[in-house]
């Protein structure tokens, strides 16, 4: 399965990852609390309660949340610098961006088959061109 991280529809990932673990319908039912009809219903929904996506997190092993920040990696405007430095926030500050094996590998791919040109991902995703190059020299395919 081919993740599109700009239109994540995470009832049909989720189905894929049961698919994948092989987990009865009854033991999601009674982890979720939830009927099959209800299970269904989850499985054709593009977006979940976070509550409810936690609980499928825990029962598959697998986090789901990661689709969401992968988009907001590629997808979200860039801040404005002087709008972040003004605000105190008592929540925690993320330094860094989760950069996953799927990320790279969908950045690499738009270059390789010259959908996009090495300067056009540094815009478009506000990549720094030391970073591009070492994916580049190192997932080279």
């Amino acid at each position: 399965m081919k993740v599109n991280f700009k239109d994540v529809h995470i009832g049909e990932i989720i189905y894929t990852r049961v698919m994948e673990k092989d987990i009865h319908i009854d033991r999601i039912c009674s982890f979720m609390k939830q009927e099959e009809e209800d299970i269904e219903k989850m499985y054709a929904s593009k977006s979940l309660d976070t509550d409810i996506l936690l609980r499928w997190s825990k029962l598959l092993e697998y986090d789901f949340f990661r689709f969401f920040s992968q988009h907001l990696i590629l997808y979200a405007p860039p801040s404005s610098v002087n709008y972040n430095k003004t605000i105190k926030s008592v929540l925690p500050e993320f330094r860094k961006n989760l950069y996953t094996k799927e990320v790279i590998d969908f950045i690499l791919d738009l270059i390789e088959k010259k959908e996009k040109s090495k300067v056009e991902v540094m815009n478009q995703y506000r990549i720094p061109k030391s970073t591009l190059h070492r994916w580049i020299v190192k997932y080279k395919k």
